[in-house]
């Protein structure tokens, strides 16, 4: 068997695990984020987290192929598995990012799938960063994962753990903004004080891909980067507030 032949063997075997992991950690959170959800949404996001990646759970294990083909498979099986809004944007996007891991994972290639897969959400949701939506910490996420690599020239498992430290900060982040897309949007001020629900299982999503980076490359991460938002591109959370009573905004 040739080199190339058992890294993408090996690669496959690390997407299915990290398919089986990301499942287990939503089945245990399913309650936490609906509770987020109940209070600015539809109080599905839990349940349609669950259940999308228990779908693509089932279908990875009867899917041969490479990363490219599984990560693909997973995508399909949450546009099919996961209702609203979150099939298309989670799954869609998954999907067209795919394309990017067809010669295997590579620092190159995964800097290429996060942006590709930053680019479509942002396309199919048409929010950006302050919005209070999931770019809040997939986009400071992304960054400062490509600047790690490009820039900082960190191996690709520090670099996830630096991004998956930026995500951590994108979450907290998203609590004391007004959301401006959505659901959650119709709330208008009394949308503030409340930790935007696909942001979390975004973090939760990128914690548990860390884990399985980790294990495959036998790597210990310390996390510890500063959060990589762009200021200019957030609203002043406060002047919300405010503009929102001025206006009788409920």
């Amino acid at each position: 068997m040739s080199d190339d032949r058992q890294d993408l063997e090996t690669q496959s075997e690390a997407v299915r695990e990290a398919v089986a992991t990301i499942a287990n950690r939503l089945a245990d959170e399913k309650t936490h984020l609906t509770d987020l959800d109940s209070a600015i949404g539809d109080a599905d996001h839990g349940a349609n987290m669950d259940r999308g990646f228990q779908t693509a759970l089932e279908r990875v294990e009867e899917t041969d192929g490479g990363p490219a083909t599984l990560v693909k498979t997973t995508g399909t099986a949450l546009v099919s598995a996961v209702g609203g809004a979150s099939g298309p944007l989670y799954g869609g996007s998954l999907m067209k990012a795919s394309q990017e891991l067809e010669d295997g994972i590579t620092a190159e290639s995964t800097v290429a799938f996060a942006e590709r897969y930053l680019e479509t959400v942002e396309e199919r949701g048409k929010a950006s960063v302050g919005d209070k939506t999931m770019l809040d910490a997939l986009t400071p996420a992304v960054h400062t994962y490509k600047k790690s690599i490009e820039v900082d020239d960190c191996e690709p498992v520090e670099a996830l753990g630096k991004a998956v430290d930026a995500a951590r900060r994108g979450v907290e982040f998203t609590t004391p903004l007004r959301a401006r897309k959505g659901r959650a949007s119709y709330l208008g001020w009394r949308s503030v004080g409340h930790q935007d629900p696909g942001a979390t299982s975004t973090l939760y999503l990128l914690e548990e891909l860390l884990d399985v980076a980790t294990e495959y490359a036998d790597a210990t991460v310390e996390i510890d980067a500063e959060a990589n938002v762009d200021p200019g591109a957030v609203d002043d959370p406060e002047g919300d507030i405010e503009d929102a009573r001025a206006d009788g905004d409920e």
